[in-house]
């Protein structure tokens, strides 16, 4: 943790930030040090004004609606005063003129392909390369490995022959029904050739070809005896891998020892809530595996069974076409960077007045400087883009702030207007209800809107915090302001022109042991219009990817669009129980329940600089957890202590309870701290705590001041 400054500019900035940028960020590309730090400078120190303004207006705005619930409490909220209210305030916008976004030099991934999304901690290279290389994976090992494949050997590491059959019987099924081959079953069949530009599958003594010619698209090795058929749907591939000599060939009489699926087609390499970067060493980190990725020389050695092995990306796939030319597929996810949001600071940067930069702010700067590289060799962007997923903006003024930032951005690096790209998180419930005129203010660079139900009912409590009691936690998913959100966004999203040319997305299936159930229930996202989804690991994305066969998206987004919109009344519907009957014991398990996993992931947060991981929750279940889970949970008890529903001596016994059982859960994690040896000098404890007594407090309910601060002070202690 580098406390050392160096005073560049009228800007302090820590000894190791300035070496990275000076030696390694801007190395190799046009812009000199010299002047890009007097550039940097003028920019901050231009913007960061603008950046307090807008957090104040924030809170403002909430106290304007405290004390419009706080008058109005005990009545019945009449939607039409409410509305009228928040007009008043600024908080509700006028609708414009209907408008087509503009984004134009996007690529494929986003326009045309629609698939699986990853969300990986950028810190992490190991992890983050894992991500990157997820565009191809083996199906036939996502299968045997899940509870998809039911089997007594589901667990064990000894391969069971049974159970390969049930993966090869699972494939084929799913390929007879969306691959079909024109009178007989992919079960049948004995060899696969290409004759005359052609896949001919062969049986017995006949030879048949799919229903769809054109889903055939070439191969790998002798036509007569292919390595490798690839397969085009719904523009997706598959590659079937023909090898007799494969142990998992042994019992296939066409010799076929796999399926390669096209998984996740984009990776969201993320600064944000699946990271603990609180200094300027984290940050360096962070920044120095995104510049990796964009020079595409990143790299990682690790141990895993006892081997040394050394992770890097993967080349692109080669094949030879029908018409027998030599073309190559994108061996890697389209890699986007979150930026954090507009609220927090960082200490790598002191500014002439003592403050710290606006973090988000020297995130845009020197995430861009990186991806300069990918602009000059085009691994990533074929279409040279920039592609910046920008989060937790509340309302039209901030996204325009953010256009701004880009703009300067652009201005400093030499950088084409528009070349970074916007992807909007729909997760604030003032860029709900304002969406349409926050995808204005991007509407030449926005390539992505998003839904996150976590973070957005966090917002939704917090911001209605004195209306009421919420719902319990497991109602929310089927309360009216839920469904009115989501359908809103794919509603928006599509009137102004995304289908086709920008992304709209869904969350995160958070169960990553559960693939038969993600199975069964994500289709719903394609369902709802979106053309992409979050999945927590490379297995979920290639089992998750078998939808977007099923379903294309784009013809599902034509039908939707005819539908009746969803009404801004709804989600305005606050989710609160005017009259709440539960017992004490329903009172007590729903709190229990939030504390266990808000437990589990602060004390490896802060202990440890973990910002994401899989939690097991109070009944065992792996769920992947980051800030959003920390933000519902917090704000939801913050909110029945303040109306009385629970008292704050009973929450703080069933944090001390719920702590015992992350300590026994955490018990063969060498580097973990017990919490219930001594609460009082457990600061992961005592952090947790204060999320939630403190939680009314806090901006707009972020979990971010708390946990930094906490963090930082645990650094300093460790060092």
């Amino acid at each position: 943790m580098s406390t050392n400054y160096k005073s560049i500019n009228n800007l302090k900035v820590t000894e190791d930030l300035l070496n990275f940028v000076n030696n390694e960020l801007l190395k190799d590309t046009s812009i000199n040090p010299v002047k890009f730090w007097s550039g940097f400078s003028n920019v901050v120190h231009d913007l960061a004004p603008k950046n307090r303004d807008l957090i104040r207006i924030r809170e403002k705005l909430q106290n304007e609606i405290d004390r419009w619930h706080i008058k109005n409490r005990g009545k019945k909220i009449k939607l039409d005063k409410y509305k009228k209210f928040l007009k008043e305030i600024g908080y509700l916008k006028n609708e414009g003129k209907d408008f087509i976004i503009n984004t134009d030099k996007v690529d494929d991934e986003i326009t045309q392909v629609a698939g699986p999304q990853l969300v990986v901690p950028i810190m992490n290279a190991r992890y983050t390369l894992n991500a990157a290389n997820a565009r191809w994976v083996s199906l036939y090992d996502s299968l045997y490995g899940t509870n998809i494949i039911e089997s007594d050997e589901g667990g064990s590491e000894r391969y069971d022959p049974l159970r390969g059959q049930e993966v090869i019987k699972y494939v084929r099924e799913f390929f007879d029904q969306h691959i079909p081959i024109e009178g007989t079953s992919w079960k049948n069949i004995a060899a696969l050739k290409v004759e005359n530009n052609d896949l001919i599958i062969c049986k017995d003594d006949y030879k048949y070809k799919l229903k769809h010619k054109e889903k055939f698209i070439g191969h790998r090795g002798d036509v007569n005896k292919p390595s490798a058929i690839i397969i085009k749907n719904n523009n997706l591939h598959f590659e079937i891998i023909i090898n007799p000599k494969a142990f998992s060939a042994a019992h296939d009489i066409a010799g076929i020892s796999d399926v390669i699926i096209e998984s996740a087609i984009s990776t969201i390499c993320d600064n944000e809530d699946s990271v603990a970067a609180v200094d300027s060493s984290d940050k360096i980190t962070c920044y120095r595996n995104w510049l990796g990725l964009m020079k595409g020389n990143l790299k990682t050695r690790f141990e895993k069974n006892g081997k040394n092995l050394e992770r890097k990306l993967n080349p692109d796939r080669s094949y030879v076409s029908k018409e027998g030319k030599n073309l190559k597929l994108q061996g890697r996810s389209l890699l986007l960077i979150r930026n954090v949001g507009h609220l927090m600071t960082n200490p790598s940067i002191i500014l002439k007045d003592g403050s710290e930069i606006p973090e988000g702010i020297m995130d845009a700067f020197f995430t861009t400087a990186a991806a300069l590289h990918d602009l000059k060799l085009k691994k990533n962007s074929r279409e040279g883009s920039i592609y910046i997923v920008k989060p937790k903006m509340h309302g039209p003024d901030e996204t325009a702030f953010t256009d701004l930032i880009f703009t300067k951005v652009e201005d400093l690096l030499g950088l084409k207007r528009y070349t970074c790209k916007v992807g909007i998180m729909d997760e604030e419930r003032r860029t709900s209800v304002n969406l349409k005129e926050c995808i204005r203010t991007l509407k030449n660079r926005v390539f992505f809107i998003n839904t996150g139900f976590l973070d957005r009912t966090g917002d939704e409590m917090h911001t209605s915090m004195e209306a009421g009691p919420m719902i319990k936690k497991g109602e929310m998913k089927s309360s009216k302001w839920i469904k009115a959100y989501e359908d809103n966004n794919v509603d928006v999203g599509l009137k102004c022109g995304f289908s086709g040319k920008a992304q709209i997305g869904k969350g995160m299936w958070a169960m990553p042991d559960k693939m038969k159930e993600m199975m069964l229930d994500k289709i719903n996202h394609l369902k709802a219009g979106a053309n992409c989804a979050w999945v927590p690991s490379p297995t979920a994305a290639s089992l998750h990817a078998l939808h977007y066969h099923q379903i294309n998206i784009f013809e599902e987004q034509k039908k939707i669009k005819k539908r009746k919109k969803a009404k801004l009344d709804d989600l305005l519907k606050i989710p609160i129980e005017s009259k709440p009957k539960w017992s004490e014991k329903e009172i007590n398990t729903e709190i229990s329940n939030s504390a266990q996993t808000l437990l589990g992931y602060v004390v490896r947060w802060i202990d440890q600089g973990i910002g994401c991981s899989k939690v097991p929750d109070i009944n065992n279940i792996g769920l992947m957890e980051d800030r959003a889970t920390l933000r519902i949970s917090s704000q939801h008890i913050a909110n029945w202590i303040h109306h009385g529903i629970t008292k704050k001596i009973k929450v703080l016994q069933i944090m001390k309870d719920m702590a015992k059982i992350v300590d026994k859960q955490n018990k063969d994690d060498k580097r973990y701290i017990n919490m219930s040896d001594d609460y009082d000098r457990s600061r992961a404890f005592k952090t947790a705590c204060d999320l939630i007594f403190k939680g009314k407090e806090q901006p707009s309910g972020y979990t971010e001041p708390l946990l930094h601060y906490n963090r930082l002070k645990k650094k300093i202690n460790q060092n």
